[in-house]
């Protein structure tokens, strides 16, 4: 009996453990889904530490800051990489194409995501975009263009020629289509320099009766251009309009014609309506403008920058359009 007794109670304590050991092993839909669940969100947490997904640094030079257009690409592109929430590096190229290729050796040191060259120099600069394609780093070309530009990653500007040829033709035509310039170049063989001396020249071959009697450079530079207007006006040739490649060259040269008295004899024109152009069209000193979109350029170039960095497809360019600014239309525009 006793032994009876220790067999059942044996059979009692294994039986439990089998179901406990059952209850234990038993998987639910529901156990299965929450287990998954946990596996994904451990995998993300492991996923957000990977190199794929850090800040985009993007490396800036620009030509020169200490021109007023230049400053307004600055700015949308500070504005830009901070609302992009990307680190940005700028550099200044103070006007010399040999710093600009240094500041480029230090971006590519620094191993950047991607790099935005504003150049100062076309031929200068060639070397800036060489080195970038070797080291395998997009880059994005601004504003103004390199004679190798195919080797860059996209370039986002505007077509210079046309603002030469908007410029002149709103020149003549406020001339009557006859009479003496003189022409203040941009830095010579920058590309904005190049195309726009184009642009001018292909307009004139529809006025014979328009006579170039100077030309000179000024640099992009509102005193070196009042320097030079200064000469030519004591030289005593008769001038009837100074066509400007920029505005900073329009508004120096026509504080040297205020001074001499000129004002009413001489039509000045310049090219990028920054904002002190626009106030001497609406007050009558420059006869117009033409509008190119620093801002836009410098917004645009940061997000195909980013793009780029990011390995995704962009295009070879994009091109944003010139406009003509009088004071006609100027409210457009201020």
């Amino acid at each position: 009996m006793k032994k009876t007794k220790i067999i059942a109670l044996v059979t009692l304590v294994m039986l439990t453990f089998t179901l406990l050991s059952g209850c234990g092993s038993s998987k639910s839909p529901e156990a299965d889904a929450t287990k998954a669940e946990t596996a994904k969100t451990s995998e993300s947490n492991n996923d957000a530490g990977k190199p794929a997904d850090k800040k985009i640094k993007i490396g800036i030079t620009y030509q020169n800051l200490q021109n007023e257009f230049i400053l307004n690409i600055q700015d949308a592109v500070k504005a830009k990489a901070q609302e992009l929430g990307i680190e940005l590096i700028e550099t200044d190229g103070q006007g010399k194409a040999e710093n600009q290729i240094s500041q480029i050796e230090n971006f590519i040191t620094q191993k950047v995501d991607a790099i935005i060259l504003n150049p100062f120099d076309r031929d200068g600069c060639v070397p800036a975009v060489d080195k970038a394609a070797a080291a395998n780093i997009p880059i994005i070309v601004v504003n103004a263009e390199v004679a190798n530009l195919d080797k860059a990653t996209s370039y986002v500007g505007s077509d210079s020629v046309e603002s030469g040829r908007i410029e002149m033709q709103y020149a003549a035509e406020q001339m009557g289509g006859k009479g003496n310039i003189v022409i203040i170049h941009g830095p010579n063989g920058h590309s904005a320099e190049v195309d726009r001396t184009n642009g001018i020249m292909e307009v004139l071959k529809n006025y014979p009766d328009i006579k170039v009697v100077a030309e000179q450079t000024a640099n992009w530079d509102r005193a070196e251009a009042m320097a030079l207007m200064e000469n030519w006006l004591q030289s005593g040739m008769e001038i009837n309009a100074v066509i400007a490649q920029n505005d900073e060259m329009a508004l120096g040269a026509y504080k040297a014609i205020e001074a001499a008295g000129k004002q009413n004899d001489i039509k000045v024109i310049g090219i990028d309506a920054i904002p002190d152009a626009l106030k001497a069209v609406e007050e009558g000193k420059l006869i117009g403008t033409v509008f190119q979109d620093s801002r836009g350029q410098g917004a645009k170039a940061v997000e195909v920058a980013v793009m780029a960095g990011k390995g995704e497809k962009v295009e070879k360019e994009y091109m944003i359009p010139y406009q003509l600014v009088t004071k006609e239309n100027l409210a457009q525009f201020k």
